[in-house]
């Protein structure tokens, strides 16, 4: 019996010895989770133990896994993705969906966002105005080019000189220039036709009779060295805007875009104070085509794509998933999981909710695997196993003594 018991501790001394071992070997792996050895002991009756009942050893009976947070190193690649707090990112490996906390990331040829297994991180897209939509799939990154988007609303917001005198009301266009005689100041800007090509246009503001109009300018349209509008704006008194609310502007450009195009423009915070004219601000909605440069990911887990036209759009939101009971999953090697019985069901949402932890982007979470510790609980295992072994030593002398009596 007591041979059995020694062994069963040599085996047991073994099993630990095996568990610090690979928490060792994965000291360096990115997203790993360290594990620990729980044995019970062993008794061989089976109505339960007397007094005098002697135990039969020693079992593993869990090699249970610590969840702990592991430290965040900051890296060069916006894909490369570490979570703050709880969670997993749910991935989506040949039709199964399996669990990680390592997130080095990339894109793959189809330009979807992987890991190094080609398993793809599952996120909320985005419909084409950047609004995250319910439904949960395989994160995808167009790398097309970015459709253009035509010009639809110009907002400009300038202070005109109330101090400034009457122009010529002799406003002459020569080769698409204005005779400066007859504007007391201007601006430019750029709107985009529907193949994205850029189309300067040009406000030119002139003082009317300022007995008559004293609040009152005319501000006519240029686009390409063409005069398009010629509209009269007003103020109140108090120097703010008076109207019209929007002004429409119409013109047609050339090379192939849709003709004619429309756009509304909006002065309504402009204002006429007796201070030098200036251009507080000028903006308008459209854009041209352009290629994807970059992403960024908030901590929210909201994927921004930037492209070479300026613009930056929501693509997706990554979701996070959850356990009642996560060391109830199921290892399956390459730093993820599997759902189990035990574990229960994933709770699936956006990072900062249910619980969930945050996004660090630029960042990865490194092996929570304390070395020094592992390196204590090696010679602590490995001074059971000698302590076992020494004891199939005493009973094997102790058999001896008796086999060798006569």
């Amino acid at each position: 019996m007591s041979f059995n018991t020694a062994l069963s501790g040599i085996q047991a001394a073994s099993a630990d010895l095996g568990i610090i071992g690979n928490n060792v070997a994965n000291s360096a792996t990115t997203g790993f989770k360290s594990s620990r050895a729980e044995f019970a002991d062993v008794y061989a009756s089976l109505l339960g133990a007397s007094d005098t009942t002697i135990g039969s050893g020693v079992r593993l009976q869990n090699a249970a896994q610590q969840f702990a947070q592991g430290n965040i190193t900051f890296t060069n690649n916006a894909l490369d993705l570490a979570i703050s707090g709880s969670g997993f990112f749910q991935l989506d490996s040949a039709g199964a969906t399996v669990y990680s906390r390592a997130g080095n990331f990339s894109l793959d040829r189809d330009g979807y966002v992987v890991n190094n297994d080609g398993a793809t991180l599952m996120a909320r897209s985005a419909d084409s105005s950047g609004a995250i939509t319910g439904a949960i799939g395989p994160l995808q990154l167009d790398t097309d080019y970015v459709a253009p988007n035509p010009t639809s609303a110009l907002n400009a917001n300038v202070n005109l000189d109330a101090r400034e005198p009457e122009t010529d009301s002799s406003w002459l266009l020569v080769g698409g220039v204005p005779d400066p005689a007859g504007y007391n100041s201007s601006t430019t800007t750029t709107v985009y036709d529907s193949l994205g090509n850029d189309h300067t246009v040009a406000l030119y503001f002139s003082k009317l009779d300022p007995l008559t109009n004293p609040n009152e300018w005319n501000l006519r349209t240029i686009i390409d060295g063409t005069l398009v509008d010629t509209t009269a704006v007003t103020f109140n008194t108090d120097g703010t805007y008076n109207a019209p609310a929007l002004i429409p502007i119409t013109f047609n450009p050339t090379g192939g875009a849709t003709v004619p195009q429309s756009f509304d423009m909006d002065l309504s915070t402009s204002t006429q104070y007796g201070s030098d004219f200036a251009v507080n601000s000028l903006s308008q909605d459209g854009y041209t085509s352009g290629q994807l440069l970059g992403v960024n990911i908030d901590k929210e887990g909201i994927i921004f794509a930037r492209y070479s036209n300026g613009q930056a759009q929501a693509r997706g939101q990554i979701v996070l998933a959850n356990f009642a009971n996560v060391q109830g999953l199921q290892p399956l090697g390459d730093t993820a999981w599997a759902e189990t019985f035990a574990s229960g069901a994933p709770v699936v949402s956006e990072p900062g909710t249910a619980g969930l932890g945050l996004i660090q982007s630029n960042a990865l979470e490194d092996s929570n695997v304390d070395l020094t510790d592992q390196l204590v609980r090696m010679i602590e295992a490995q001074r059971n196993f000698q302590a076992n072994a020494q004891t199939i030593q005493a009973e094997d002398a102790v058999t001896q003594t008796i086999i060798n009596l006569r």
